[in-house]
């Protein structure tokens, strides 16, 4: 696919991630926000942060405090966000399953993204579920962004196989 694709309208209730902003935007939500890996819920909240930018779902920083943080282990991965800064990341063991690098955060991010400060973010395709009030979400496309899509989110979203150039 050549240039950028075509928005899909939103409908009654939906938002168009084309309409998300650039710069990104990150916005307190009281959404409920639940995380389960191996039949364990390991992030449960309602005071996440939902981190919103052009053509990708959003994504969710939970306060680490509604996270169950001893399951989860630092590792020697890093990325770079041109604009939360150098991200690390966690993998997660429960019981005699275990996952690398499933979620990310941010140690020192920039002072615009400051109030995410060591707040994980899950990548869902790794999660055995995980909901945004109630509705399981699907996992964004591709293996680098860490998007939740839901029925109130439309796209086309980035990260597929030939969105590189959008």
């Amino acid at each position: 696919m050549f240039g950028r694709p075509q928005r899909i309208e939103p409908g009654p209730g939906q938002e168009s991630v084309w309409d998300y902003p650039r710069p990104p935007r990150l916005e307190d939500t009281d959404k409920h926000i639940r995380i389960i890996f191996n039949n364990v819920t390991i992030a449960d909240t309602r005071r996440a942060k939902r981190f919103l930018e052009t053509s990708h779902p959003p994504t969710y920083y939970i306060p680490p405090e509604d996270v169950k943080m001893e399951y989860l282990t630092r590792t020697s991965n890093s990325s770079f966000c041109e604009w939360k800064g150098r991200a690390a990341y966690y993998s997660i063991r429960v019981g005699d399953k275990e996952a690398q690098n499933v979620a990310w955060f941010y140690p020192d991010p920039t002072p615009d993204f400051a109030s995410i400060k060591d707040y994980p973010c899950f990548y869902a395709q790794f999660m055995d579920a995980c909901y945004v009030d109630d509705e399981l979400v699907q996992a964004q496309m591709g293996n680098f962004y860490g998007g939740w899509v839901t029925k109130d989110i439309v796209g086309p979203f980035k990260g597929g196989a030939g969105t590189w150039g959008w």
